[in-house]
């Protein structure tokens, strides 16, 4: 069956108008683009401290469709992937993977966490029957390698194989229906921004957009690698670099799953001002970037500039 059927998505997701005093005086219209609406949430569990992630949301739905279908196509039954302690991807692919009726394999950065109890991010995956592998760092670091593909076949057998974060072209093309669901009509922005872990979302999104719109991506990894691997998922994606675009490396917080004090007060005080939940390794450090941007006079008076949440 088809992974959308299957899913149940409800794109296009809505855009919401957010009045913030900080953009308001400059002059600047703040939107929230609601990807993590494009399925609804989750009963609480108490055995995995937290709501089960039923559906997989916001950018992962639209990254994983697309792989989704090609492994369906293919005759795979298992996909196996990669990801750190605390991906939502690995545990968006586990809820993928038990509505589909698919066996899933997570190969997780880190050997030492093995033996410590698992947190409520992958106590999600293995509760949605995800075979959570263990390996050291070094091993990790390979897992683009076609000799370490290999040795995951000899070890676990036949399985589709996708890619960190789930940024492949696949994933990058099906991203681009973000781009174009902010480039027309009301719901048109002058500026998509989105926080960046692989680059995918950021990919497609800028290819999407129309003239005269332009996309910012805020990594949420240290090392000032993702221009140039987001310019690679373009290539692989559209033989070329595609749509205005650019990076703002500053409000990654210490790296991935990381805080600073001015992150933990910025998002607290953003959720008494308006009532919405942030989710603190991506949305939180988006947000945290774009209002400082917007104090700092970066954006036009006129601008309309969307944030995507991501979930």
């Amino acid at each position: 069956m088809d992974p959308d059927l299957l899913l149940q998505p409800r794109p296009p997701s809505p855009l919401q108008e957010l009045r913030d005093e900080r953009f308001e005086r400059r002059g600047v219209r703040l939107l929230l683009k609601r990807d993590d609406l494009i399925h609804t949430t989750l009963p609480w569990d108490a055995a995995v401290r937290g709501p089960v992630e039923l559906y997989p949301s916001g950018n992962k739905w639209r990254k994983l469709v697309p792989n989704l279908r090609a492994a369906a196509e293919a005759g795979q039954r298992t996909l196996l992937t990669f990801g750190g302690a605390y991906s939502n991807h690995l545990r968006a692919t586990a809820a993928a993977g038990r509505l589909l009726g698919l066996a899933t394999i997570g190969v997780v950065r880190g050997a030492e966490l093995a033996d410590r109890p698992l947190n409520p991010s992958l106590a999600q995956a293995a509760a949605h029957g995800m075979r959570l592998h263990f390996v050291e760092r070094a091993a990790y670091r390979r897992r683009a390698e076609e000799a370490y593909a290999g040795e995951l076949r000899e070890r676990f057998g036949d399985f589709a194989l996708i890619p960190e974060g789930g940024s492949n072209a696949a994933a990058v093309r099906g991203c681009v229906a973000l781009g174009r669901e902010l480039a027309g009509g009301t719901d048109r922005a002058d500026l998509a921004a989105v926080a960046c872990g692989t680059g995918g979302t950021l990919a497609g999104l800028a290819a999407g957009l129309g003239p005269g719109q332009r996309a910012l991506g805020v990594p949420v990894l240290r090392g000032g690698f993702l221009t140039a691997e987001t310019e690679r998922l373009q290539q692989a994606a559209f033989g070329e670099r595609r749509g205005d675009w650019q990076l703002e490396e500053r409000f990654h917080c210490g790296g991935y799953a990381r805080s600073t004090p001015e992150l933990a007060d910025f998002a607290a005080d953003f959720e008494r001002r308006h009532a919405l939940a942030l989710e603190r390794t991506y949305v939180a450090k988006l947000l945290l970037g774009l209002t400082v941007l917007a104090e700092e006079g970066a954006f036009a008076p006129g601008t309309s500039v969307a944030a995507v949440v991501t979930g």
